[in-house]
């Protein structure tokens, strides 16, 4: 009896003990780095495969001497990555093809790499090299073929630039001649933190006879980016990596004696790139630098100079050339304190190349006088850093003076006011008009006001009016009073106004998703009074929880600026275009009640 209850006890405990052994291989999975061979024993005519794989990706990677062989391919790398039932699976590997030289036994010694901060190290294996074999089994594959014949490469226009000074990244494609590749698509795409990135479109890549590394290749461009790094020291590319689909050519023939091709796929990754991102210089710093990098023209106009009061001109300050256009703010003019002024109207005229933004930018400000007078706009200085010179630069606009031919004269407080330089309002036309002293009346006649309907009209026509001033006035009491309403009115028309240029770009996913995340920005600088250069996720989010935002808001808030990237190398509907629309609006909304 005994026994039974032991053997009964022994079988209850059996999940809580497998469970817990689940439990622990999921929630810490052991670091796996090793060595394999295709085999240990092969003939001096034969080939060896030599893999080093990891389930964990690692850098720093150093292989062993192979003492005793010849690299004939390699080292080609190759990742894999999915998810399966909510658990990711991951494999790196670098691959080698050894010749062997000479006869004898050969170790194959340790290779090392980083993972998490530590060093990890592969296990020696020896290798047994025989006379030569009559027919060698190790010929090489379709996979040994493909490895020697593609390279993934990102080249960077600048390791070394300034902050917020554009750096382009160009991902080249190296195909040997002996294959074909059909097709490609993309496994893990760089997300670039800590730059302002943009794509550039590349819609027909065109093959080009060139070399890699002295032998002759194809070269196709498949992805341009440009990025402006918004924070100094080292920052990291993450890689780039893709699934290509190739047809390698086989040793067989078809009837008519072409060649025929088998159809492999494989991974190729471009590898990390690091930037060293100067910080701007100090020594010579202008006061009011707002973080403008790169060679502009700088200028302040009005559409006229002579008015009359009560009519309109525009102001524009703008700014045009190359560099990072949309990363920072352009000066305000100072106006003299009579001439009434609007919030300015921007306006962006810029597009990414290659080398960066180019084009210009703009505040058109909506200027009416109330009084006669002079009024001067006085210079204003526009300051930035020129990364060819490693200079600052500075530019001053022309003193403008608007002439108000007509209208009411201002008082002398006004006038003193209207200007910093105290210049005195000129009045125009005659200050003293002669009184005529002789009236010139005519009798009224027969026909008297009083008494007379219209005099009836004027006198009781009021009182009939009272009742609707009343109505108008508690109708306008109730709006008023109804504080919640009112705040979410005006927040909702604050999130169409930024982001108006996005609704009218639906359907059309770079212009939309660009006015988006742009709409976005401004909306903060509006609001916060930040800097775009200091325009990071990370920036954003502590800036927000300083503000006592709620955490659903700020997530909502950076997960659409994370869509606004990712929508630049990813396929976007129409449904999800709308749906971030609305979410911006919605977290606008949110966002304004709280700040």
């Amino acid at each position: 009896m005994k026994s039974r209850n032991h053997i009964l006890l022994f079988f209850a405990c059996i999940p809580f003990l497998f469970g817990s052994t689940l439990h622990a291989q999921e929630t810490a999975e052991e670091v796996s780095f090793k060595m394999i061979l295709s085999k240990e024993k092969l003939g001096v005519n034969e080939r060896l495969r030599v893999e080093f794989t990891m389930n964990k990706d690692g850098d720093n990677f150093v292989p062993p001497q192979f003492d005793g062989f010849n690299v004939a391919m390699g080292p080609s790398q190759s990742i894999s990555s999915s998810w399966v039932n909510g658990k990711r699976s991951f494999s790196k590997t670098y691959s080698y093809i050894l010749v062997p030289t000479a006869r004898g036994r050969f170790t194959i010694k340790q290779a090392t790499i980083e993972i998490e901060g530590e060093t990890y190290k592969t296990l020696p294996k020896t290798i047994e090299v025989t006379a030569a074999v009559d027919k060698p089994s190790d010929q090489r594959t379709v996979d040994d073929v493909a490895d020697e014949s593609l390279h993934l490469v990102a080249e960077v226009s600048d390791a070394s630039p300034f902050l917020n000074e554009a750096v382009t990244v160009v991902y080249k494609l190296y195909v040997g001649h002996s294959i074909r590749v059909t097709n490609y698509r993309s496994l893990d795409n760089p997300t670039y933190n800590n730059f302002w990135s943009q794509e550039i479109d590349v819609s027909k890549p065109k093959p080009k006879n060139t070399t890699y590394n002295g032998k002759p290749y194809l070269s196709v461009v498949l992805k341009k980016v440009v990025l402006y790094p918004q924070k100094s020291g080292k920052l990291d590319i993450e890689p780039l990596a893709l699934e290509i689909y190739v047809d390698v050519p086989t040793n067989r023939r078809d009837f008519f004696g072409g060649r025929i091709y088998t159809q492999t796929t494989k991974t190729v990754s471009a590898g990390s790139r690091t930037l060293n991102v100067k910080v701007l210089p100090v020594a010579g710093k202008p006061a009011n630098f707002g973080g403008a990098v790169g060679d502009f023209d700088f200028s302040v106009t009005t559409s006229k100079k002579e008015l009359n009061a009560s009519e309109s001109l525009q102001a524009r300050v703008e700014v045009s050339g190359k560099g990072n256009l949309k990363l920072f703010q352009l000066p305000e003019p100072e106006l003299p304190s009579a001439l009434e002024v609007y919030e300015p109207e921007f306006d962006e005229k810029v597009r990414t190349i290659s080398t960066g933004m180019e084009g210009k930018v703009a505040n058109n400000y909506t200027i009416v006088p109330n009084y006669r007078g002079k009024y001067p706009i006085p210079s204003i200085s526009f300051s930035y850093f020129n990364p060819k010179t490693a200079k600052y630069v500075t530019l001053n606009s022309d003193e403008i003076n608007i002439e108000v031919l007509e209208g009411p004269l201002g008082s002398e407080e006004n006038t003193v006011a209207a200007t910093n330089n105290r210049q005195v309002v000129v009045p125009t036309g005659k200050q003293f008009h002669f009184i005529k002293l002789s009236p010139n009346l005519n009798k009224i006649g027969a026909k008297y006001f009083f008494g007379s309907s219209k005099f009836f009209l004027m006198l009781f026509g009021p009182l009939l009016l009272i009742p609707i001033a009343v109505f108008s006035f508690k109708k306008r009491e109730a709006i008023a009073s109804d504080v919640v309403g009112n705040k979410i009115k005006q927040a909702n028309r604050l999130a169409r106004k930024y982001l108006s240029t996005a609704k009218k770009e639906l359907g059309n996913k770079e212009a939309f998703y660009v006015a988006l995340e742009k709409g976005l920005h401004n909306y903060l600088k509006a609001k916060l009074k930040i800097e775009t250069s200091e325009f990071s996720k990370e920036k954003i989010t502590n800036i927000l929880n300083d503000k006592s935002v709620s955490s659903d808001d700020v997530e909502g808030f950076i997960s659409l600026l994370k869509n606004c990237e990712m929508a630049r190398y990813s396929p976007f509907s129409d449904v999800q275009m709308q749906h971030d629309y609305e979410k911006a609006s919605e977290v606008i909304s949110k966002l304004d009640k709280q700040l």
